[in-house]
């Protein structure tokens, strides 16, 4: 239903047991039935262990994720369901019967569900799936939930008035792929994305910044290493997502590519991402380590993103008290574009597990990207010491909302926004330093230099 950049989705984790057989008596009766997502075009069928998703829109109704349910329900009621990806949701009831909350696993907070009598007709009949079906869901898919349209100076209005004569039911596939790739591109959100499941596949990064793919993860890595670690050792975690390495004068390195991937395991992935980083924190973090640390850098510089709450584990073994990390809200008017839910405060909460609280340096460029950027964005009221070096991030946090198209073709949106305390929000900018440096330009390889470390390393030293 959602992913970041890494395609990791929040909330619960799977509580481990077999998948229980459709009709089963264990399912929890309070939360059969039909259930309206505030927000996200999403309606829910829960019935006999098996939770269904569909895709809404003011023009029609589509099928989305089939999710079994794991194991009896738990203590509270709520009930979790694991779909064929192995990404996990869980509802919870309510006091009130007509209400539920909704989570995903690995993204903060939930999302409020109301209890409606039944699907939408439109759910009971098979969408159209021609080529004028298939612009108007797209279009219309943006038009109900993309809160980004004024912010980017794009008038979608006219994107309709534009482009749909270009559509016909003679439009040819190739055709069709150019018109909804050319109506996003003026967006230049790396949050979107247009696939028809084979060689037609359109994305982009904003304008001026590099995609965090492996091969620059691994160059930068390599880089780092002989540049700036001139020899010391880099020891790595996660299946070499995260990696540390002491620096002199008491400072250390921590460097952070992903928010995810952490293990080959599929069984309960989510979990097994949050043993290998609590494996990998409690090396890094040890008793002895984290007392003595006069100041750390934390390198996002290529960071492809991956699960929020990854990172708010990360930020709980940075502070000894709770603080807020930002406020949550999701459009949740299809005709206002300027209407959103209320704020969902999301705190970080310190971990029981020894913890560093001196002063960071974080290091950040167009290159940390979506679970990269709430991260540091959780850093901005940290107690304690905090100074960004670098470049501007990408500018993308929400969830990424995956929906499909009726002649089967895919693509993504965000929906959401993550406000600071004060109210403000980094999405299209992205979360600027606050000593401005170059990031890896082909000055800075060219020269063997890299200022954000290096002024990092000063300012901590």
């Amino acid at each position: 239903m959602v992913h970041r950049i890494q395609h990791a989705a929040v909330g619960l984790v799977a509580l481990g047991a077999a998948v229980v057989p459709a009709g089963s008596a264990s399912a929890a009766a309070p939360l059969h039935g039909v259930w309206r997502m505030d927000g996200y075009g999403t309606v829910l069928s829960v019935e006999h262990g098996q939770l269904r998703t569909f895709q809404t829109t003011a023009v029609g109704c589509l099928p989305g994720e089939v999710a079994q349910q794991s194991g009896p329900p738990a203590r509270d009621g709520s009930v979790t369901y694991t779909t064929s990806h192995e990404d996990l949701y869980t509802v919870r009831p309510s006091a009130r019967p007509d209400s539920a909350a909704f989570q995903v696993a690995g993204s903060p907070g939930d999302r409020g569900l109301r209890r409606i009598s039944a699907l939408p007709t439109a759910c009971a009949h098979k969408a159209p799936s021609d080529p004028v079906a298939v612009f108007e869901t797209f279009w219309r898919t943006f038009a109900e939930n993309y809160p980004f349209f004024a912010a980017k100076g794009v008038n979608w209005q006219a994107a309709h008035v534009r482009y749909r004569p270009r559509v016909s039911a003679h439009t040819s596939d190739d055709q069709l792929f150019t018109v909804l790739r050319d109506m996003v591109a003026p967006l230049n959100d790396a949050h979107v994305h247009v696939s028809d499941g084979g060689s037609r596949y359109f994305g982009q990064v904003r304008p001026g910044t590099v995609v965090p793919s492996p091969a620059l993860d691994a160059k930068v890595k390599a880089y780092v290493k002989d540049r700036d670690l001139r020899g010391r050792p880099l020891t790595e975690f996660a299946d070499g997502r995260i990696s540390y390495a002491d620096l002199p004068s008491g400072l250390g390195y921590l460097r952070v590519s992903g928010f995810g991937g952490y293990t080959a395991d599929r069984n309960d992935p989510y979990a097994a991402n949050e043993k290998a980083l609590d494996q990998a924190l409690d090396t890094v973090f040890s008793a002895t380590r984290a007392k003595d640390l006069k100041g750390l850098v934390i390198d996002l510089r290529v960071n492809g993103g991956g699960s929020d709450e990854l990172g708010l584990r990360i930020a709980s073994r940075l502070t000894d008290r709770p603080y807020l990390a930002y406020a949550k809200r999701h459009r949740d008017d299809p005709d206002d574009p300027a209407r959103f839910s209320r704020p969902q405060p999301i705190t970080v909460r310190p971990a029981d597990a020894p913890r560093y609280t001196g002063p960071l340096a974080v290091l950040t460029g167009g290159s940390t990207v979506s679970a990269g950027e709430t991260f540091t964005q959780a850093l901005i009221d940290r107690p304690g010491k905090v100074v960004r070096i670098g470049e501007n991030t990408q500018g993308v946090f929400s969830d990424v909302l995956d929906r499909e198209l009726p002649n089967g073709w895919s693509f993504g949106l965000p929906n959401e926004e993550f406000l600071t305390r004060d109210g403000r929000t980094f999405d299209g900018r992205g979360v600027p330093p606050d000593i401005r440096e170059p990031v890896f330009t082909a000055g800075e390889f060219g020269h063997r230099r890299d200022a954000a470390f290096d002024t990092a390393v000063a300012l901590l030293g």
